[in-house]
């Protein structure tokens, strides 16, 4: 049954819920909420698993029209609210009437955000999943102006929390931690120490494959070319110009640039609320990952 219908989607709005993981060996990448804590926060709050299908925003815009009366929660990037004319907080459950509508404004911290819908978003899954991928195109279609959303009915007990404590944001450059390898002895010494020492910029080409990154120049060592191997959601794979390219949620599963390290899994979400001009820094988070099956 209906539940939702989209006026406006902001620069991007997708349905996601927590991927389709362990299907890499078939070619299919995980995808899924690039914010993962925010999606089971907005979730919980509304009273679903916390794996329901949700919207993820990109810079907010989002505008939606309840066509029945719905508990909604919209977690993740901070962003102003609107319930009609009136404003709302976030990371709390709103009650919408039938024929309400809820517009994000722009974001004022962070970049992705969810609203969940208890019930969740129940558009049809592919492959196990609710979740759209934008780099290979499976799953449900990127909603527009005038989509019609249907939402289900599968849900746990109505959820005890009024508010939810988010903790705010730490100022300043965002600090993430990696893991060496698989590729490290590709790059000098050098290289190495400048990626863990010094700060790199999120750039304005950067969307749910991943974070274009500017800043110093990794060298290599070796000067060829890699036959195309396995990545995985945090990989920090180099380009010959030497900027690294860190992966999100829709990352391709195959690449064939060495990765000099990986963002460990419980960072990636911090990561993927970095906006450009956010600087951020590397940090050694434990030792370096074994070679790869096969090598030398």
């Amino acid at each position: 049954m209906n539940g939702l219908e989209v006026l406006a989607t902001g620069p991007c709005t997708t349905v996601q819920d927590l991927g389709r993981p362990g299907l890499a060996r078939v070619g299919v990448g995980p995808s899924g909420a690039a914010d993962r804590a925010a999606l089971r926060l907005a979730n919980r709050l509304v009273g679903n698993d916390e794996g329901a299908a949700a919207l993820e925003t990109t810079y907010g815009g989002l505008a939606v029209r309840a066509l029945r009366p719905l508990l909604v929660a919209v977690t993740g990037a901070r962003v102003v609210l609107w319930v009609g004319r009136r404003a709302e907080g976030t990371d709390c459950p709103l009650h919408l009437p039938a024929g309400a509508v809820l517009r994000m404004g722009a974001v004022t911290e962070g970049v992705r955000g969810y609203l969940a819908v208890r019930g969740g978003i129940a558009v049809d899954p592919v492959l196990g999943s609710r979740s759209t991928d934008l780099l290979s195109g499976l799953g449900p279609p990127v909603p527009v102006a005038g989509t019609l959303l249907p939402v289900g009915s599968d849900t746990r007990s109505w959820p005890a929390a009024e508010l939810a404590p988010v903790a705010p944001r730490r100022a300043g450059d965002l600090e993430l931690r990696v893991v060496l390898g698989p590729r490290e002895d590709w790059f000098t010494d050098a290289a190495v120490d400048r990626l863990l020492t010094e700060p790199f910029e999120v750039t304005t080409d950067s969307n749910r494959v991943g974070i274009r990154l500017r800043g110093p120049e990794l060298t290599r060592r070796h000067a060829g070319e890699l036959p195309s191997e396995g990545t995985v959601l945090g990989s920090l794979q180099v380009p010959t110009h030497g900027r690294p390219t860190l992966f999100l949620a829709d990352h391709p599963i195959t690449g064939g640039y060495p990765v000099i390290a990986v963002v460990v899994s419980a960072d990636v979400d911090a990561a993927a609320q970095a906006g450009a001009g956010r600087l951020i820094r590397f940090r050694l988070a434990g030792t370096r990952c074994g070679r790869l099956a096969g090598d030398a």
